[in-house]
């Protein structure tokens, strides 16, 4: 099984995530995604599995410092993808990947199903 965790070492989210792994015993890798960056094939993979309101997250804010202008012009995948690549703190944090089955944000619960299944 090949884990990666992507999101920011900072982040409450993301640091309750790296726990719930490493108590769990899972081997995962951590992709600090500000740091190593992303490239178009990862966000692109992720919104294959996932909808990008769901990855684009509209209450943080780094969303809400957008302009409004910038704000409508994400309107489908590419604008979606563009953003992210742009300003990856509009991600929603963190993303998941279990052997290329993708999952954003956590909680305990979740991360127990998406383990047990």
């Amino acid at each position: 099984m090949t884990i990666t965790l992507y999101g920011i070492p900072n982040c409450d989210t993301v640091k309750k995530a790296r726990v719930w792994l490493a108590d769990q015993r899972h081997d995962f890798a951590f992709h600090d995604f500000k740091k190593q960056g992303l490239s178009q094939e990862i966000v692109a993979g992720w919104l294959t599995q996932l909808p990008r309101d769901v990855l684009v997250n509209k209450k943080g804010t780094t969303w809400r410092a957008l302009s409004d202008e910038r704000k409508a012009s994400i309107v489908d995948d590419a604008s979606a993808i563009a953003l992210m690549l742009e300003n990856p703190s509009v991600i929603k944090r963190p993303v998941l990947d279990r052997d290329g089955q993708f999952a954003v944000a956590f909680s305990p619960a979740q991360y127990a199903d998406i383990f047990t299944s």
